[in-house]
């Protein structure tokens, strides 16, 4: 089988997010063959290179997002005429007052047709003409936003757009729309493949939707963290007219994914949920959680003896989503019941944001225990440290994790909680707020509290360091129930069984060769393609005439 792996900021760059689940795919799935079809989000990511790739991978094409030439391509008149009115068509369903991403099932509006419909005439435009870069551009794209956004029924929002609020909508737009002018959708290129999995969905499953539509190719979209729920988090600030048609053009592009989908892979419920209120049908989503390597914390897994009975591990990215101050404000009270108790924080900041709530947690902590805090803005020589994985600190996150008796998270925004499962395969108890897939993960193996409650955060804290048999009693639950679930042998295994169940359903139909060129006999079997429903159960019954059935008194003989 010959898959498409469509990427965004991941595979096969360095560091990309998700790089490593996708690796693994590829490394464990060794018999399929793979193309990646990968974005660049950056020039340092480019510039930083790609990983190692196993030799089943036949080809790479990558196209950057975060930038794009001038294509050069000039319209006749009969082309500018068919982007006027594709565009015009997109921008109208996006101004429409309705709400794609409405609770509860629903049939398919008309705006869905509307805006697959001018997708596809946008992609059938650029694929004529050799790009969309420049009319994507043009004048003639804001005109056309701007007369859908005062065209009467328009949404409020729309109708109050400026013209700064235009342009940065047609900016956004073009960057969305790129892949539409890419030279990906050839025979020789996505139309070779058997099917396409989009590793996230919105802009990166659109060569998928564009395979599907060109070449009837299937497409399977894996969705870890929803893209659609980051982009309704994003731009806080932005008018609301600029928020209102970006979220519009993002809820339709996720609702005609899905739509067009032969499977969903979220992976969790709380991603499934986001993905059931955008339009999925329950019948196409299959959970597959995310496959961690067992490996590296097999060993702190088997010692649970190496705890340090009165420490508690914070592991993972310093950032505000954290809710780290919330952590030190229940560490105050931990101590005033525990006075042994100490708290290590382990971890590097995620950007300039970060590196400033680091600063600020780390005065914090000076403040919160002063009498063991050599300064102001110190605080390790007290009861918290702040640390990173390698250098003075641990030298590996098992290491990190195993250090402790209890490991906590107190984020206020989390998707499926990685580091959370890594402290489970190490054995650990855990103490969690309730946010994102938390719940899901630990699944009765840790205690969990609300977001924002240092109280009940420090009671279930001090429960746990007064209770070692219980400590111990939920570390080996929350390992055994870590390698029944989220290995990465778990994960393989069930794309595998998705790949074949997508593949089954749709036959392969251009013609395959010999290492000769010359057609291969009997590789696509002839039987699929006879018209009927032969697998339905309906059709397996018995037909009228060999039914059981008395024979008219009329119809006798001698």
């Amino acid at each position: 089988m010959r898959i498409g792996l469509l990427t965004e900021g991941g595979y096969p760059y360095v560091g990309g997010e998700g790089g490593l689940w996708c690796d693994r795919l590829v490394r464990g799935l060794d018999r399929h063959e793979f193309d990646v079809y990968a974005f660049s989000t950056d020039e340092a990511q480019e510039d930083a290179g790609w990983v190692p790739l196993p030799p089943r991978i036949g080809r790479v094409r990558t196209a950057p997002l975060w930038a794009a030439e001038d294509d050069g391509v000039v319209y006749g008149r009969r082309a500018r005429r068919r982007f006027s009115e594709h565009y015009g068509e997109l921008a109208a369903v996006l101004c429409a007052a309705t709400d794609p991403a409405a609770p509860g099932p629903q049939p398919v509006p008309p705006e869905a047709d509307r805006f697959a419909t001018a997708l596809r005439g946008l992609a059938e435009l650029a694929r004529d003409e050799g790009g969309l870069v420049a009319a994507l551009r043009s004048e003639t794209a804001v005109r056309a936003l701007e007369r859908a956004c005062r065209a009467p029924g328009a949404l409020r929002t729309a109708r109050e757009a400026r013209v700064p609020d235009l342009l940065a909508v047609a900016a956004h737009l073009e960057r969305a729309l790129r892949p539409l002018s890419l030279d990906w959708y050839e025979e020789d290129g996505l139309g070779a493949v058997d099917l396409c999995h989009a590793a996230a969905g919105g802009v990166t499953a659109l060569p998928g939707l564009l395979a599907h539509h060109f070449f009837d190719i299937p497409l399977l979209v894996t969705e870890y963290g929803v893209r659609l729920r980051t982009h309704y988090l994003t731009r806080p600030d932005a008018p609301p007219a600029v928020r209102s048609l970006l979220a519009a053009f993002h809820g339709r592009l996720a609702a005609e994914t899905y739509r067009r989908a032969a499977f969903i892979t979220p992976g969790n419920t709380h991603a499934r949920r986001w993905q059931e209120r955008c339009g999925a049908d329950r019948a196409k989503i299959r959970t597959v959680y995310p496959g961690m390597d067992a490996a590296p914390f097999a060993e702190a897994g088997e010692s649970p003896e190496r705890a340090d009975p009165y420490t508690l591990v914070w592991v993972g990215r310093v950032e505000p989503a954290k809710d780290l101050v919330s952590l030190l404000h229940a560490f105050a009270e931990i101590r005033e019941e525990e006075p042994r108790a100490r708290l290590r924080i382990i971890g590097g900041p995620s950007g300039p944001e970060g590196a400033a709530y680091l600063g600020h947690c780390e005065a914090l902590a000076a403040h919160l225990f002063p009498d063991e805090a050599e300064g102001p803005h110190s605080a390790g020589a007290g009861p918290v440290s702040f640390e990173e994985i390698g250098g003075p600190g641990p030298a590996t996150p098992a290491d990190a994790y195993a250090s402790g008796a209890v490991v906590v998270l107190s984020s206020v925004v989390e998707g499926f909680p990685a580091g959370l499962v890594e402290a489970m395969l190490c054995g650990r108890a855990t103490v969690s707020t309730d946010v994102g897939a938390v719940v899901e993960a630990i699944g009765g193996t840790g205690l969990v509290v609300p977001p924002r409650n240092p109280r009940a955060f420090a009671e279930a804290c001090v429960s746990l360091l007064r209770d070692p048999e219980r400590r111990v009693r939920l570390g080996a639950a929350a390992r055994a129930r870590a390698l029944e679930l989220f290995t990465v042998d778990q994960n393989i295994s069930a794309f595998h069984g998705i790949y074949l169940e997508i593949v089954a359903h749709t036959p392969v139909r251009r013609l395959l060769l010999d290492d000769t060129g010359d057609p291969l006999p009997f590789a696509a079997p002839a039987e699929s393609h006879v018209p009927g429903h032969w697998t339905d159960p309906a059709s397996r019954a018995a037909p009228t005439w060999a039914m059981d059935t008395p024979v008219p008194a009329t119809e006798t003989t001698r």
